[in-house]
């Protein structure tokens, strides 16, 4: 099958709505955490990755929940909707399982781990999928510009 009115979002937009997102995050949780450990809590000695339950829930779970509730309900998360775009089955085109939602999130750490190999490998995937892409089944998409090849969808 094929969407004639779709193409693949390559890495540079992908960035770009990263960085949407991070700003959007930060901008909610750092406050919390603020309020609830103190100013010290961006300046302190402590490297450890949770400093207590409320760090954990709010730096680890709240993103986790927020991602997958916009991709399953918006097909995008705030900074993927600016450039619009959408992540959606790469076989069918359709929304995102919850299934599919989690690998893709936790699929992002596994693109991460080996410096960044799996998240740059959008700029060289045929259908600019990243690992966590290809873990989950998913591609993402935006409106075709004129002269540009269409999504095919495998299904």
């Amino acid at each position: 099958m094929e969407d004639s009115s779709a193409e693949y979002v390559g890495f540079w937009p992908r960035v770009g709505a990263t960085i949407i997102d991070s700003i959007i995050m930060l901008v909610i949780t750092s406050p919390l955490m603020i309020a609830i450990y103190g100013g010290d809590y961006f300046t302190g000695n402590d490297l450890s990755l949770v400093r207590g339950p409320a760090d954990f829930l709010v730096t680890w779970v709240l993103p986790a929940v927020a991602t997958i509730l916009f991709w399953m309900y918006k097909q995008a998360t705030p900074g993927k909707l600016a450039v619009s775009a959408r992540v959606v089955d790469a076989r069918t085109g359709n929304p995102l399982t919850l299934g599919q939602s989690i690998i893709r999130y936790l699929g992002y750490f596994v693109s991460m781990l080996p410096l960044f190999l799996g998240i740059i490998w959008v700029a060289f995937d045929p259908r600019k999928q990243g690992w966590h892409d290809k873990l989950a089944g998913t591609v993402v998409i935006r409106p075709k510009a004129r002269g540009v090849e269409p999504v095919r969808f495998e299904g």
